[in-house]
């Protein structure tokens, strides 16, 4: 009796799960689900040819060196590096000298202790330090922002799907919202504070548009027009080495791992053909 309880039981609980499938899926396929505004206008990110696209791909050190200055003349006022060290921009083609001067001239200053008080104070950095925050905690960060952190840009371009073109995509693509939009989805208007970026996730972010006008920052003679396009592409490339910064040896890595095993794999074949070629034919 007890099986034959325990059996009625589950055949209940499977009949009645298989009549809730089956109601889900009437429900999904008869009542859709409302369209919402970041459904509606968001957009994906567009391809740019960065140098470093591809298998081969390497990174251009002089669209690196622009992509710093643009970062250090608008990026960091509001955004940090903290995984970086001044010592690591050695790798972008700048000698140590060039980097001990980059350091001491960095318009944010290194949080330190005063040795004959014991007080909190600043310094100018040194190539070891890391890149230091415009802030000096989250709460000073929020409280000049609107109450909205400005997130460290180290590992930004990983932290987000097709992080390169994405970071090149939100730069560039500030604009005022459509009138479908109000029309539609009144609610999701920006409001004050707020900034419409078909980019975003959600279309609206805090971040006023940091590139606006074509020379904003000026590039030495020999590189290209300062644009706004321009200068997106130089800070996303920048901003892909901090996240990537041993892209180029992993790819030379990967490179030679596939050659390897290609060479491997000939090998293979011609000892399976060697072992084997008398023995084909014998039962």
């Amino acid at each position: 009796m007890i099986r034959i309880g325990a059996f009625l039981v589950g055949l209940f609980f499977s009949g009645w799960l298989i009549v809730s499938a089956g109601m889900g899926a009437y429900t999904y396929v008869t009542v859709p689900a409302a369209p919402t505004a970041e459904h509606e206008f968001h957009k994906l990110p567009g391809k740019v040819d960065f140098s470093f696209n591809g298998p081969v791909g390497h990174y251009d050190r002089a669209q690196l060196q622009r992509g710093l200055q643009v970062y250090r003349e608008v990026c960091s006022a509001c955004h940090s590096l903290k995984y970086v060290s001044f010592r690591d921009f050695k790798d972008l083609g700048y000698s140590e000298g060039q980097v001990k001067a980059i350091a001491q001239n960095w318009p944010a200053e290194t949080p330190s202790i005063n040795p004959e008080t014991g007080e909190a104070t600043t310094r100018k950095p040194q190539p070891q330090d890391k890149i230091p925050s415009p802030y000096p905690n989250d709460v000073a960060a929020r409280a000049a922002n609107n109450n909205a952190a400005p997130p460290d840009l180290s590992l930004m371009t990983k932290a987000r799907h097709d992080g390169s073109n994405y970071v090149h995509a939100l730069l560039t693509g500030y604009q005022n919202p459509p009138a479908e939009l109000k029309k539609h989805f009144p609610d999701s208007m920006p409001g004050k504070t707020t900034h419409f970026n078909p980019y975003f996730a959600n279309l609206n972010l805090a971040m006023p548009a940091p590139l606006t006008t074509d020379g904003q920052v000026t590039y030495a003679d020999g590189n290209p027009k300062p644009t706004v396009d321009q200068m997106a592409k130089d800070v996303s490339a920048f901003l892909t080495w901090t996240a990537e910064p041993k892209l180029e040896q992993r790819k030379r890595a990967g490179i030679a791992a596939v050659i390897f095993l290609l060479i491997f794999f000939g090998l293979c074949i011609g000892a399976y053909k060697n072992v084997w070629a008398d023995k084909k034919g014998v039962a």
